[in-house]
C-alpha cells in the first residue's frame, strides 16, 4: 500500500462544497495504509449548510479515521512539538485560510496545525478552493508557491465565464501531491485545466 505507515493530519476548511470530494480522498488515503487524523475550522465545527450538517460532517470524518478530531487551537499546538505528522493537508483550502497562511495570522486550529507542522521543516499541503484565486488572494498564492515546505494540489480555473477568479484544486490529485511533497518536489503541473464533473 502507497500510504502504509504514513501518518498525514487532514485539515479541512469551508469550502463546504468540496467537503464531500475531500471526504472521498480521506477514505483513499486510509485504505492505502495512512494513519490519518482529522483536523477542522471552526466552520466546520459549526456550520450547517446546504451542503451538510456539522455534526454529521464530523461522524464521517470519525467514521473514515477511527480518529478523535483536532477542532481546537491548545489541541492542534502539540503537532509540532510531538512530531505527531509525516505531513499535514489542507483540503479544501479557501482563500480565507491561504491568506492567513500567507501572512502569518494563526487564528483557528488549521492554521495553527499547519504553522506548529512548518516548525519541523515537514511538507504542508495545500488544496486550493477560492473564488478569489486570481483576484485578491493571487498574491498569497504566489507567496506560498515560493515558501520552502509548501506545496500545491494542481489547480485551475473552475468556472471561468461565469466565476472568472475562481480557482479550485484537483483533489483527486491529493495523494500523489503528498507522495511527491514527502520527497520534497512539488508535483508537476501546478496549472491545469479544469473540467467540470
Amino acid at each position: 500500500m502507497k500510504f502504509d505507515g504514513l501518518r498525514i493530519g487532514f485539515a479541512i476548511t469551508g469550502s463546504h462544497c468540496t467537503v464531500h470530494e475531500v471526504t472521498q480522498v480521506m477514505k483513499r488515503l486510509v485504505d492505502e495504509g495512512a494513519e490519518v487524523t482529522p483536523i477542522i475550522s471552526y466552520s466546520v465545527d459549526s456550520m450547517n449548510t446546504r451542503f451538510g450538517k456539522a455534526e454529521d460532517w464530523k461522524h464521517r470524518f470519525q467514521e473514515i479515521t477511527h480518529k478523535e478530531l483536532i477542532s481546537t487551537i491548545p489541541d492542534a499546538e502539540p503537532i509540532g512539538p510531538n512530531k505527531m505528522f509525516d505531513c499535514v493537508v489542507i483540503a479544501p483550502c479557501t482563500g480565507n485560510t491561504l491568506a492567513k497562511l500567507a501572512n502569518g495570522i494563526i487564528d483557528s486550529p488549521v492554521l495553527m496545525a499547519a504553522k506548529s507542522h512548518l516548525r519541523n521543516q515537514r511538507p504542508l499541503v495545500l488544496a486550493i478552493s477560492s473564488n478569489d484565486g486570481l483576484g485578491l488572494n493571487a498574491r498569497n498564492i504566489g507567496t506560498l508557491l515560493i515558501t520552502k515546505n509548501i506545496y500545491l494540489v494542481p489547480f485551475g480555473q473552475d468556472n471561468p465565464e461565469v466565476k472568472a477568479n475562481s480557482l479550485v484544486a484537483h483533489m483527486d490529485k491529493i495523494p500523489d501531491t503528498i507522495l511527491m511533497a514527502c520527497a520534497g518536489k512539488q508535483i508537476q503541473p501546478v496549472l491545469v485545466d479544469y473540467l467540470v464533473k
